[in-house]
């Protein structure tokens, strides 16, 4: 009886949403009804209303969406008779509805998330046998070393903790290849690991063959370790000393768990945040995912495998041979094999892990190329909407995880669109500039809107189509390449710990100038015809905001693919800790300002030590987390500035054994809480109008910045270098 009541009323309520859809109305009484829903959902924003407020302002914004949807698909499209109009316009309207789709995904996921789970630390009372496994390809020792110090420093009894070094660098088979360079290189790399792995006591492994990549690499693992759960670190992520503590423990509590997944942290600045200076001021482009849409994923029994920073159930990976690897994206692969065979999967909003992104823009392409390939041979082999075992939400929330890797499709038709008309004449959207105003307009603001209501403070307003415009231009080969041959991509390791010494424009940056001097000509030609022809100054007014649009969007691209160069070797953490700092055979009382992975900046408290001399030998002394006794780390002295009773020193680590390596870790990465201070410092929503001119004005400085930068290339080699070093220093 209670099933007949549900579907009566689901009935009633579509078909109230249907008729409100597709109410005629005139564009007057169109474009009232979308300023008082727009009115609505601001004032239920203003009033910072949550829970069912929440709901009935998406709600608003999803009638407006919907009565678009109708208008569009009844009212808008060329005749069909007039291919040249048709044909584009109906491209563009699959893409707009591509959007909607992806909206209406978006919404099903993350309307409600689930709030960040409590800390369960102290409430651990079991402890399991734990496998940590770190695999590794080409990474160099000194990453290696201290990830797996970090690893091994966990506060986790040391009988129950394994680390193993999973070595794909150093294979029998690359030890043996023909070509004599890459033999010597795997060797050396074989020896050096090794002996690494004795020094800091954990175990090394290595394999015969370099066969299903990361996925081949992590099942060698499991057939060579027994303990009950599997802890995943890529080389580099480092973990925190909680990081079990805080995730053992649901894995007593639901014996149906294969995966609790923690955020990806990272110390370093993606090359948008480098580039455009924002990365200690705005939310990474990472914290969306992690910070929204993983819970939200969760609330589903949908949360999945990010391939790092996780813990995994070794009785539910067996059940499915081990780690999945048809695609280059082992991670999601194998959370949708295990969810399809009932087990469920849990989210923990706390960054446990430290780690380190693509510095140079063309990494950052090859790595999102990665997982966009990843994620369509995942569509393609597994198919979620029809995966057996799934359950409907399931299905929805892999659907939005993989079909949001085709934003490089209508992000290309939105780019494009307009010079059909400004270019050729054509009329590929058939409206007049009313009713763009009354119908196109409200649904943009409702969209944006939405996304602020939905992301908030994890997502600034036109911050994630600069992201998907910079990734469009070569991400759509890629993804072109892997519909066309779904068995071509192989797995592409992505390029860690980079630097940039020079300021300089990154190597794929010209078709960014290109699409920007198109871009220029057309807002010409919008000036053109607006005098030309007045009698359709309606509609290229339209069309010459749009392209205005995405004339901003290109030209912030510019700053973006323009190069930063770094005068520091790695990226420096903010920490205030006290310490003693040793100097020609004298202590002084000291504390630790700042840390990297290669050196420190310590305020030594005696102004007598500014006469120290560079390169001189020292030595840090401090309180490890762990608690105990003082522990002692070499140092060599880079230089010294004094001001007034202070001397700011600049220290070198001098790593001599593996109890170094520990402390290292121990100063840069065990205390997790500092990573969620950073994380809330620079987590505010500035709202839609603030966040908007905000980004009008990043947008038009770095398009300055972008074609300095352009121009200063075609000078001579040593002159462009001279001049792009010197613009790297004033940014």
């Amino acid at each position: 009886m209670h099933q007949i009541r549900s579907v009566i009323v689901w009935i009633v309520v579509v078909t109230a949403v249907i008729a409100l859809i597709t109410l005629p109305v005139n564009l007057q009484t169109q474009l009232i009804a979308s300023i008082c829903a727009l009115s609505v959902m601001a004032i239920i924003k203003i009033l910072k209303g949550e829970g069912t407020w929440r709901l009935i302002a998406l709600a608003f914004g999803t009638a407006i969406v919907l009565r678009y949807v109708y208008w569009r698909t009844t009212s808008t499209l060329p005749p069909i008779n007039q291919l040249e109009n048709f044909i584009p316009g109906f491209l563009l309207y699959l893409a707009e509805m591509y959007n909607v789709m992806m909206l209406g995904l978006s919404l099903f996921v993350v309307a409600t998330p689930l709030p960040p789970r409590p800390s369960r630390a102290s409430k651990l009372e079991h402890f399991p046998h734990v496998d940590v496994f770190v695999p590794s390809y080409n990474e160099d020792a000194t990453l290696l070393a201290n990830t797996l110090a970090a690893a091994s420093s966990m506060d986790y009894p040391a009988d129950k903790l394994h680390i193993w070094l999973l070595d794909d660098g150093g294979t029998v088979q690359k030890r043996n290849s023909p070509k004599l360079l890459e033999a010597q290189e795997a060797m050396a790399r074989h020896k050096e690991l090794k002996q690494l792995c004795e020094d800091l006591g954990v175990n090394y492994l290595t394999r015969e063959r370099n066969e299903h990549a990361k996925a081949g690499n992590l099942n060698n693992g499991m057939q060579h370790s027994s303990g009950e759960l599997i802890a995943v670190f890529d080389a580099d992520h480092a973990p925190a000393r909680d990081f079990l503590k805080e995730t053992v423990g649901y894995f007593e509590e639901d014996e149906k768990l294969f995966l609790v997944q923690t955020p990806h942290f990272f110390i370093n600045p993606d090359p948008l945040e480098r580039n455009l200076s924002t990365f200690d001021k705005m939310p990474s482009e990472n914290e969306m995912f992690y910070g929204i849409i993983q819970r939200g994923l969760d609330k589903w029994n949908a949360a999945f495998f990010c391939g790092s920073a996780a813990l995994l159930s070794r009785r539910a990976l067996e059940t499915t041979n081990g780690f999945s690897g048809i695609s280059i994206t082992e991670d999601c692969e194998t959370a949708l094999e295990l969810h399809s065979t009932g087990w469920h999967s849990i989210y923990v909003d706390k960054p446990l892990i430290a780690g380190l992104q693509p510095a140079t823009f063309a990494s950052f392409i090859g790595q999102r190329s990665r997982w966009a390939q990843g994620m369509m041979q995942i569509l393609r082999f597994r198919f979620p909407p029809l995966k057996r075992g799934l359950s409907m939400a399931q299905r929805f929330c892999y659907m939005s995880s993989t079909l949001f890797w085709m934003f490089p499709f209508p992000r290309t038709i939105f780019l494009f669109a307009p010079l059909f008309y400004l270019f050729f004449d054509l009329e590929i959207f058939t409206a007049s500039g009313g009713e763009f105003l009354a119908y196109t307009l409200a649904y943009m603001f409702v969209n944006l809107m939405m996304q602020n209501y939905l992301y908030g403070s994890f997502r600034w307003p036109w911050i994630s189509e600069l992201y998907e415009y910079v990734q469009t231009v070569h991400l759509l080969p890629a993804v072109v390449s892997v519909m066309i041959n779904p068995r071509k991509p192989t797995f592409k390791v992505t390029a860690k710990d980079e630097s940039i010494a020079t300021s300089r424009l990154s190597e794929i940056s010209r078709p960014f100038f290109v699409i920007f001097a198109v871009q220029v000509i057309a807002l010409l030609i919008t000036i053109y015809k607006i005098y030309a022809e007045p009698y359709k100054a309606d509609v290229t007014l339209v069309v010459g905001g749009w392209n205005l649009i995405n004339l901003l969007m290109a030209g912030c691209a510019l700053g973006v693919v323009s190069e930063r160069g770094e005068q520091a070797a790695s990226r420096r953490v903010r920490i205030n800790r006290r310490c003693e700092f040793r100097v020609d055979e004298e202590w002084y009382a000291a504390s630790i300002e700042d840390v990297s992975v290669h050196g420190a900046r310590i305020n030594v408290f005696n102004r007598r030590a500014a006469g120290m001399i560079k390169d001189a030998s020292g030595e840090v002394r401090f309180q490890p987390h762990s608690g105990g006794e003082m522990v002692t780390l070499p140092v060599v002295v880079r230089n010294a500035q004094a001001a007034g009773d202070i001397t700011t020193v600049g220290c070198q680590y001098v790593p001599k054994s593996a109890q170094d390596h520990r402390m290292i870790a121990d100063l840069i990465f065990a205390n997790s809480s500092q990573w969620s201070q950073f994380q809330e410092s620079r987590r505010y929503n500035p709202g839609i109008i603030r966040g908007t001119i905000w980004f009008v004005g990043l947008a038009l400085y770095q398009t300055s910045r972008g074609l300095v930068y352009f121009f200063r290339s075609g000078r001579s080699p040593q002159k462009d270098a001279n001049a792009q070093d010197t613009a790297g220093a004033k940014n």
